[in-house]
């Protein structure tokens, strides 16, 4: 990243991306940009880091006096964990006094429960080639080999025999991808725009929330229109007699319009289509539809069924072009991703990858 494209380092805060642990690829960390302005902090398509989560295999691993050092590998990358040792594991035993244990025999031994929990910790801090490891922490250049390294805050060993943290993460981080880090960050210019952004954002809170609690299916304008009322400023109806008239859109108008955008920011994300575009606006909200989710299911049933598709699944836009032939030609891919989503936490079906779909046997 160039110097000139650089977001000042006075508003790296406003991005939330900044102070959270970003679960990025090994191999995206390896190759983010290191900042011209402050050492240390890094850039992801434009998204300021210093701090990340990471989930891998130990490929290698050295152990000093002070520290573990660990290689992790994701399938993307390998890169180095320095994971420093607390005092509890530097100690080779707890110190305690003898009498003490021997006359608590038969009760409660606090010296004996201080070593369990001795054991047990250095068993999830040292880490065997081979096992899964969790380092979360900032990301630093080593000074004597210049390579990029994790020194890890956390680190601990995860047990997971039937892969259920591995599948888990392999599901949550495109979608962190897909939503936070790969959107750049877009701020306003003005006090005007960001008033008018917040309007926009406020009408489509309130409009999807209410469709929600409802659980409304289908809708025309004028059934949620009086529920943006208390977003729009009337104009005044009457000036002095020094002042001229101002003009300027009347209530009415800008409730019109503020509900026009909010319903468009709707249909943007998928959270609403117009089955039948009509002179009658008919919104239907996309995840109570029932007869469109009966239809993609029905697609995905069917079609998993062929031999084209039954190792990788059915591909997402030819789920949506089955779709738009069976039931409105009308519904957007973003509407059919909100679909598949809601399908999937619902365990109707399973994704095989990104973009690949089929039904939970």
């Amino acid at each position: 990243m160039e110097p000139k494209e650089e977001m000042p380092f006075m508003l790296w805060g406003l991005d939330p991306i900044f102070s959270a642990f970003a679960r990025l690829y090994i191999r995206d960390i390896l190759q983010m940009t290191e900042s011209t302005q402050v050492p240390g902090i890094y850039f992801y398509n434009s998204h300021p880091i210093y701090k990340v989560d990471i989930l891998g295999i130990v490929v290698y691993k050295r152990e000093r006096d002070d520290f573990f050092c660990y290689g992790v590998d994701d399938s993307t990358g390998v890169i180095n964990c320095l994971c420093w040792k607390n005092d509890t594991l530097k100690e080779a035993s707890i110190p305690g006094d003898s009498r003490q244990t021997a006359g608590a025999q038969g009760g409660f031994d606090p010296v004996a429960e201080m070593r369990k929990l001795q054991r047990a910790q250095q068993s999830r801090c040292r880490v065997e080639i081979g096992e899964l490891l969790r380092v979360r922490g900032p990301v630093k250049t080593s000074r004597q080999q210049r390579e990029r390294e994790i020194s890890a805050s956390v680190f601990y060993k995860v047990d997971d025999p039937v892969m259920a943290v591995q599948i888990a993460w392999m599901m949550e981080v495109p979608e962190l991808y897909r939503q936070c880090y790969d959107k750049p960050l877009q701020l306003q210019s003005n006090n005007t725009s960001s008033a008018s952004v917040s309007s926009i954002s406020k009408a489509t809170n309130i409009i999807r929330d209410f469709l929600n609690q409802k659980s409304v299916a289908k809708f025309r304008p004028y059934d949620v229109q009086d529920l943006l009322q208390p977003l729009v400023l009337s104009q005044p109806t009457s000036t002095s007699e020094d002042q001229e008239p101002v003009a300027g859109p009347s209530g009415c108008q800008q409730l019109r319009q503020l509900l026009k955008q909010a319903l468009k920011t709707l249909q943007d994300e998928g959270f609403v289509f117009r089955k039948v575009k009509s002179e009658d606006e008919v919104y239907s909200v996309t995840v109570h539809d029932k007869e469109l989710v009966i239809a993609v299911k029905d697609v995905i049933r069917e079609d998993s069924k062929r031999e084209k598709y039954a190792e990788k699944g059915v591909h997402v836009l030819h789920i949506l072009s089955a779709v738009r032939h069976r039931y409105s030609l009308n519904l957007t891919k973003e509407a059919l991703e909100l679909v598949l989503k809601s399908l999937e936490c619902n365990s109707d079906i399973i994704s095989c990858s990104d973009s690949h779909y089929t039904m939970l046997v």
